[in-house]
């Protein structure tokens, strides 16, 4: 199997030609724990198959490095961006891209001086509509009384925290404090993520505000672990922001592995990120 190791500000995963590659979906969970491996296999977040789609011009099928499925990562999907133009699978610096039957529209930052690919030159930054947020509690989901889940307590370990729960595709549950680079996510993530308000666990972002356009970020991604980023992560937490009065609708997102820019447009209701998309390196396995 040919595979590309690719990274967006530090969220690596292995990407997967399924033009090319045919890989019983029986069989995946157990491969993508295998390849994620960081000791025995390549080492990622996850693995993402890039396949044909009759909804989009691709789809994107994504796994967690423990094997379970995900809906949607936003590092991810520019690096998609990004594999699909750079092997020549096309021409267009505008795409969509389907994951778990969410269509994702794309605009590619095209370096013609690169000197790689030749005249095409290489995809560096891709922005990407994240499309709408959702917030009401069934659908993101959260066990939660009203309509929507805004600086609402949850008991974790015998402390209280105030989180901030939104979709964008998948749950988050966002936590404005103090002190995250200190905080021992290793203890404190697994409790977050398998916590008996979410019942399909839940990625929980740890967030320092830094200023009203800037935050600091560390995230505990279900299935995965603390990774270097999340971008569907980072566009929750720019909408927690200004639910909570703490953000501007046009935010800087910090990161262990880079900075992502966010933008909320609030009347039409959609979320914009931007961001780096790198490729490390390929190989056969």
């Amino acid at each position: 199997m040919r595979f590309t190791k690719m990274q967006g500000c530090g969220n690596d995963y292995i990407y997967v030609n399924g033009f090319e590659e045919k890989t019983d979906v029986l069989e995946k969970p157990d491969l993508v724990r295998r390849l994620s491996d960081r000791h025995f296999g390549i080492g990622g977040d996850g693995v993402i198959f890039i396949n044909p789609s009759r909804e989009a011009d691709f789809e994107m099928e994504m796994y967690n490095g423990d094997g379970s499925r995900a809906e949607m990562c936003g590092n991810g999907i520019r690096c998609v961006a990004k594999y699909v133009y750079d092997k020549g699978l096309t021409d267009a610096e505008q795409i969509s891209v389907v994951s778990a039957g969410k269509i994702k529209y794309l605009d590619l930052t095209v370096d013609k001086k690169s000197g790689l690919h030749g005249a095409r030159g290489e995809v560096t930054r891709v922005r990407v509509n994240m499309g709408s947020p959702v917030l009401e509690p069934a659908l993101i989901p959260v066990e939660a009384a009203g309509h929507r889940v805004v600086n609402e307590a949850i008991g974790v370990e015998g402390r209280e925290y105030r989180m901030t729960c939104v979709s964008m595709g998948n749950p988050h549950a966002v936590i404005f404090c103090r002190g995250v680079g200190e905080m021992n996510l290793e203890r404190l993530g697994p409790l977050f993520e398998n916590h008996s308000r979410f019942p399909k666990r839940t990625n929980t972002e740890f967030v320092e505000i830094l200023d009203r356009k800037t935050c600091f970020m560390r995230v505990w991604e279900r299935g995965s672990g603390e990774t270097l980023a999340c971008g569907t992560g980072c566009c929750a937490v720019a909408v927690a922001g200004v639910l909570n009065g703490l953000l501007d609708h046009a935010v800087t997102v910090k990161l262990l592995g880079g900075e992502l820019l966010i933008e909320w447009d609030q009347e039409k209701n959609l979320v914009y990120m931007t961001g780096p998309a790198v490729t490390v390196f390929e190989g056969e396995i």
